[in-house]
């Protein structure tokens, strides 16, 4: 097939849309990357699909126009790809009306929030877009973009900023009701979210302060949800996959595995899709599913990409390929991580289990070790520290979260003379610099760990005060060091609990 000759994705292709239009908008959704839209948007294109309503997404990315230009190109289109060792499916969802970046239209993006239309507005910015203090949970008021938010109304940079502004205008204009919907892996997202958009209300003029408020208060709620599905970056491969098996090109498909969940509190004020049609679970028990997710799931799969970085495994099903790594995974996961967690009614944590290692050994999918393990600062804080403390407090040493926590310094802040290897490099986190610069000053890894648990409080005020916590992750980080992951993992080994298992009794069959 000549590229040359191949349509690009759009409207007029025959075949490709189960509907000749987009809905109405009725949806802002902050952040525009692939996990939006391998995952919300698809639920709300099968409710639209089954239901109807006017529950377009106008889609806004943070600073980069590649994806709002590309979808302009492509008439709001995109493909998504599930991906599995079978083969791949493909979709293109139809529910997007619009697309424009934040830093480029702040006013904009007011206007849009404040909009009589707009009944949700949603968000998945990432932990870290929240700009907060994870030890306080509290707005961090030393963010010059929260600053620069207070006392600039019309150019909001952040996402909390954005959503107060644009309640503003509501309350000012309209006062029609509106859902905030955070999407984020954070403990309890609905009402974190709620405290962050009171808070920053609260620091405005009094006036402002009252007006604002008395709107939050009155005419917004702020639903919980836990989203649940593993979507890689785009790379040129699914670029051309695409073109080869659709005969179109398309510039931003997404790949995504084929499983999916997303449970949401059912709480929304100025109503919702039908979101059930494409699977979503409205439960009451929002807390445990996250519980089960952010530490079964996340925590476990943290521990896998760092490990697997130090062991130089390019992607996730190339770690947990490695015994010694499944050992260690799935004994965070059964001995550290599940007994903090409150399973939710009928869901069996053996068939969870056998479900996540399933899930990462899609090799098909080709999920990165880096990209994994990246945002480790903020990630960790939500997943670590009361599983750990619950563990400490029952007079048992959780060994396989100290060396999670170890494996991240080693990756992102190795000590003086270390290599962690590409894909360690290749990890994001907003605290590399000042992480950098703590392992520079240091002689050890009892040196780091000190400094950055206890001094800086990576994880939190009350580990910070665990002298025997710090002092395990210390060794961990010298024995990653002097004898590397292998060695580490036997060094942990000694589980913390007395009905440790066998990972001969408990492998899965591929």
């Amino acid at each position: 097939m000549n590229s040359a000759s191949i349509p690009q994705l759009s409207a007029a292709l025959p075949g490709i849309l189960r509907r000749p239009a987009a809905p109405a908008p009725g949806i802002v959704h902050l952040g525009l990357g692939n996990f939006h839209r391998a995952h919300q948007a698809v639920y709300t294109d099968a409710a639209v699909a089954s239901h109807g309503g006017d529950w377009g997404i106008i889609g806004v990315s943070s600073r980069s126009s590649a994806i709002p230009d590309a979808m302009h190109a492509q008439d709001m289109l995109y493909t998504v790809v599930e991906i599995s060792p079978e083969g791949s499916k493909f979709s293109v969802p139809r529910v997007h009306t619009d697309a424009f970046t934040a830093a480029g239209n702040p006013d904009r993006l007011v206007q849009v929030i404040g909009d009589a239309a707009t009944r949700i507005v949603s968000l998945t910015v990432t932990e870290n877009g929240y700009h907060y203090t994870p030890a306080t949970g509290t707005l961090n008021l030393r963010d010059p973009a929260i600053g620069h938010d207070l006392k600039n109304a019309g150019t909001p940079r952040t996402p909390i900023g954005q959503i107060v502004r644009g309640l503003q205008r509501r309350a000012r204009t309209h006062a029609e009701p509106v859902t905030v919907l955070s999407c984020d892996n954070l403990a309890d997202n609905g009402h974190h979210t709620q405290r962050l958009v009171r808070e920053f209300a609260s620091l405005l003029s009094p006036a402002e302060a009252t007006e604002t408020l008395a709107f939050i208060d009155t005419c917004t709620t702020f639903p919980s949800s836990m989203v649940d599905r593993i979507v890689p970056a785009t790379t040129d491969h699914y670029r051309n996959l695409v073109a080869a098996q659709t005969g179109y090109t398309d510039l931003i498909p997404v790949p995504a595995e084929p499983f999916t969940m997303w449970i949401v509190e059912d709480n929304f004020i100025a109503g919702r899709p039908a979101w059930e049609a494409g699977g979503a679970v409205f439960s009451n028990d929002v807390a445990g599913y996250e519980q089960l997710k952010v530490r079964l799931l996340n925590g476990t799969h943290s521990l896998i990409a760092y490990l697997g970085a130090l062991s130089g495994a390019v992607t996730i099903p190339d770690s947990v390929a490695h015994p010694h790594i499944e050992l260690a995974a799935r004994s965070v996961l059964r001995n550290e991580y599940l007994p903090s967690v409150s399973v939710p009614a009928g869901v069996d944590a053996d068939g969870y289990e056998e479900q996540l290692f399933s899930r990462w050994r899609n090799t098909a999918l080709g999920h990165r070790t880096s990209q994994v393990g990246s945002d480790g600062s903020v990630k960790l804080r939500q997943r670590i520290p009361l599983p750990a403390l619950q563990l400490l407090d029952n007079g048992d040493m959780p060994h396989l979260l100290a060396l999670t926590t170890a494996a991240y310094l080693t990756c992102i802040a190795p000590l003086n003379g270390f290599d962690p290897g590409p894909q360690a490099a290749a990890m994001e986190d907003p605290a590399r610099g000042l992480l950098a610069t703590l392992a520079g000053q240091s002689r050890s890894g009892q040196d780091l760990a000190e400094r950055v648990l206890a001094e800086h409080h990576l994880l939190g005020d009350e580990l910070a005060g665990r002298a025997d916590f710090i002092k395990r992750t210390g060794e961990l980080i010298d024995t990653l060091h002097a004898h590397g992951p292998s060695a580490a993992i036997a060094e942990a080994g000694t589980p913390s609990r007395p009905n440790a298992f066998s990972l001969q009794t408990t492998r899965s069959t591929p």
